[in-house]
């Protein structure tokens, strides 16, 4: 198959000018569905990317996102979750967007096209062969994102990738690609819906079930999320009443006491 940009190819609808705000809704959410399809076609290689990402995990090793503009975003907003949602340490996960943190607020384009700049940055983390990378980019062709990726396997490091065009760069430079095709953006060239929006649920389904096999879970609750505020509190606190059979006063001592879900339990279950 040769390469083609999918992502760039003139939208299935026409004249959005002319239509009202009701037409304009429905035929967005008529995308969306098509690009939740499209996941559901990839799980199988979503399920060998995070096979090794878990490896690499229980071996000390961390987990890297690279990517520019709307990928970049979304690698970041990934990562920073980590530690509140699972009890991760910030350098477990970590976010890299082209053009640093001001591209997170602000459009610097320019910062996608330079091809050695990926690599500096991964450095300045000490990057090494137990890491794990993943280039996000919709069109596959990003220089920062795929030159990063080179500089990776040159060196033993794993990467994966996630693209919306098959037969990319940046599959190329990936170990383990997800291609996941959702076809014209809805506003032509627009990356940041569709393929925004399955690169935003695969990168759920990457540190989601990670940090389950990893022992973050315990059932279907985050026993090690922090308790940064009073609605998490009252969420620990409803957990621990669950999970030992206790009155609310009681969850409220042994948070008090533990600071945390995980030990609050334990702690309990030992006595």
């Amino acid at each position: 198959m040769s390469f083609k940009k999918i992502t760039e190819q003139t939208s299935n609808h026409q004249n959005l000018d002319q239509k009202s705000v009701a037409e304009l809704l429905l035929g967005i959410h008529q995308e969306d569905q098509n690009a939740v399809k499209a996941v559901g076609r990839v799980l199988s290689k979503i399920e060998l990317l995070i096979q090794n990402i878990i490896e690499k995990k229980k071996s000390g090793g961390r987990l890297f996102y690279i990517g520019a503009g709307t990928s970049g975003r979304l690698g970041v907003l990934d990562a920073s979750e980590c530690p509140p949602t699972f009890g991760t340490k910030p350098e477990e996960v970590i976010g890299i967007i082209a053009g640093g943190d001001l591209a997170l607020r602000k459009s610097i384009e320019n910062a996608e096209d330079d091809s050695n700049q990926a690599w500096k940055d991964l450095n300045l983390y000490n990057i090494n062969k137990n890491d794990f990378v993943i280039g996000i980019a919709a069109s596959g062709t990003t220089p920062y994102v795929v030159y990063g990726l080179k500089e990776c396997q040159s060196h033993g490091i794993p990467t994966g990738c996630i693209t919306c065009n098959e037969e990319s760069p940046l599959a190329a430079a990936s170990d383990y690609p997800i291609e996941v095709v959702v076809g014209p953006e809805y506003l032509t060239g627009s990356s940041r819906m569709k393929a925004g929006t399955v690169q935003k649920l695969i990168l759920n389904m990457i540190t989601t079930s990670t940090m389950i096999k990893l022992g973050h879970i315990r059932g279907n609750v985050m026993i090690d999320m922090k308790l940064s505020n009073e609605k998490l509190v009252g969420r620990a606190e409803k957990i621990i009443m669950d999970e030992l059979n206790v009155s609310k006063d009681e969850a409220k001592n042994l948070l008090k006491k533990h600071n945390n879900i995980r030990d609050s339990i334990k702690a309990l279950k030992n006595e």
